[in-house]
């Protein structure tokens, strides 16, 4: 087993992963993996001819009847690996297919022990609702970012940007399997020629997947979600994201047994989609269903946009990926795809903090943040990058390579997913949009009204509470921009004060300090 080898087993054992080694002998191996770890079987196989291509390999994991076919994948020199992440704590057993004799028949078992403390398990959406939690139940307030190539970079930049998010707001990384600015990882495939075209897309490069999958590893060991896109228009010379048919699905089947048992793992099939133009509608489809057929782990599922939506209520699609540089400037533009999509929406895209010439760079730290706030009252989520760079070359920047963070919004956004992780099960949803409320939450339990740019010096204690019976609040005065709760003194009997809102005629209104980036709290005692 080579070096980089070992590197990753070490990684996936650190977050609660075993592996089994299969001799010849097909003696059972037995082993212990927590609850959403990774239980890897490794295998001495065939290297001759394409084993990428020519050689299947499975096994099915049974637990008390139940039965998950879990897809191998050739890691090369010879070496098989099949992943598996037990959703369920107990005995499990396994047997392997395949259509070589040396690989089929192996048999062996393991016991799933309770998970450890941070492993709360994948994150899944919340049944019947717009928001998501992991999979032990506590929920996943999305603060995202993006740096498409930050996997890609050297191994001190690697490092460096690593070293940046475990002291940075984020929990979801969005990130390119194949390059999109300068890379020291370029070559996913085997080349077959000096040409930047002359590549075999029926022969991954296992050490470039292997180096891929130890950020991923990173990004779980610090709590951090890898939203891994598949495909992206923006390396024209190489075209990786040109293939299609079988080599396409080829590929999504590969990632998917790779990397799907690491439960940090999410799957957006593409940025901007729509300027690949080799793929219709029709093939993205496809794809989506190979991938999904391809992953038994069924880990979340998305696709971006730059000029046309995708039908994000396809079966498919587990949450929406929206790229709109205008959609949460306000409340109301936010609310509208949340109803059009009857499913989570991240806004992963909607500008960036920057310095940069081009018009989608140049956000002020103000106005990132404002995004944000703006998504959260209507019940949405949003993502962050940044371009800032002394050359502003977006590229190089926090948005292309990652590195270290320079703007002035990321402490506003921790101080954002505080109050979130403070709000009630399972997310913030818009109350009474039609209705020019602005206000986000749960009625009769917790209130959150945002200004923006406004600068109010009073607020109506006014809410929409049709029906619920008078109780006490407590009511805080946030300052978004400058980071402080101020409480106000003793508490705010909201009684009705007619069939639709709920008001404190002892206190009718409060004092604020007209300042702009202001938000209103009321939480029931």
């Amino acid at each position: 087993m080579t070096k980089s080898r070992r590197d990753v087993l070490a990684g996936m054992m650190a977050l609660g992963a075993s592996s089994a080694t299969a001799h010849s002998s097909g003696h059972p191996q037995r082993g212990t993996v927590e609850r959403w770890g990774v239980h890897e079987l490794v295998f001495d196989g065939p290297a001759d001819g394409n084993p990428f291509n020519e050689v299947t390999l499975a096994a099915v994991f049974t637990r008390a009847g139940h039965e998950i076919t879990v897809p191998g994948f050739y890691d090369g020199e010879g070496v098989y690996r099949i992943r598996f992440s037990p959703p369920e704590i107990g005995s499990w057993s396994w047997r392997t297919t395949s259509n070589r004799s040396v690989l089929s028949g192996r048999r062996g078992a393991f016991e799933c022990v309770a998970p450890r403390a941070g492993n709360r398990g994948p994150v899944r959406v919340v049944p019947a609702g717009f928001h998501f939690a992991y999979a032990d139940g506590t929920p996943y307030r999305q603060i995202g970012t993006t740096s498409y190539s930050w996997a890609l970079q050297s191994d001190q930049r690697c490092a460096e940007t690593l070293r940046t998010l475990a002291s940075a707001p984020f929990n979801k990384m969005r990130m390119c399997v194949f390059p999109n600015v300068a890379s020291v990882a370029t070559q996913p495939f085997a080349r077959v020629g000096p040409g930047p075209r002359d590549w075999d897309p029926a022969r991954p490069d296992p050490a470039y997947f292997r180096r891929f999958e130890q950020r991923i590893l990173g990004l779980a060991a610090l709590g951090v979600e890898a939203d891994i896109i598949l495909f992206h228009p923006y390396d024209k010379v190489r075209g990786y994201s040109d293939i299609n048919g079988a080599d396409a699905e080829r590929y999504l089947r590969y990632v998917a047994a790779r990397w799907g048992a690491m439960r940090n793992v999410w799957w957006s099939m593409a940025n901007e989609y729509d300027l690949i133009k080799n793929k219709s509608t029709e093939d993205w489809d496809r794809l989506f269903q190979v991938l999904q057929a391809a992953d038994p782990h069924d880990r979340l599922r998305s696709i971006h946009q730059i000029n046309t939506y995708y039908d994000v209520r396809k079966p498919w699609i587990t949450h929406a990926s929206v790229q709109n540089g205008s959609a949460v400037k306000d409340d109301g533009r936010a609310i509208i795809h949340r109803l059009f999509a009857l499913k989570p929406v991240i806004f992963d895209e909607v500008c960036y903090e920057g310095n940069s010439t081009a018009r989608w760079g140049n956000l002020t730290g103000e106005q990132m943040v404002e995004r944000f706030w703006w998504g959260t009252i209507a019940g949405t989520y949003v993502g962050h990058s940044e371009t800032l760079d002394a050359g502003r070359q977006p590229d190089t920047s926090w948005l292309g390579q990652g590195g270290t963070l320079r703007g002035s919004s990321p402490p506003r956004l921790a101080f954002l997913r505080r109050i979130l992780e403070q709000a009630p099960r399972p997310g913030i949803d818009p109350l009474q949009p039609f209705w020019d409320y602005h206000m986000g939450g749960k009625e009769g339990e917790y209130y959150l009204t945002y200004f923006g740019e406004a600068r109010p010096t009073a607020w109506p204690v006014v809410v929409p509470g049709r029906g619920l019976p008078a109780a006490d609040y407590r009511l805080d005065v946030i300052d978004t921009w400058n980071m402080t709760i101020t409480p106000a003194a003793g508490a705010f009997h909201l009684t009705p004060r007619d069939p639709y809102d709920l008001h404190a005629p002892e206190r009718p209104s409060i004092s604020l300090p007209g300042k702009p980036y202001l938000a209103v709290r009321l939480t029931r005692i």
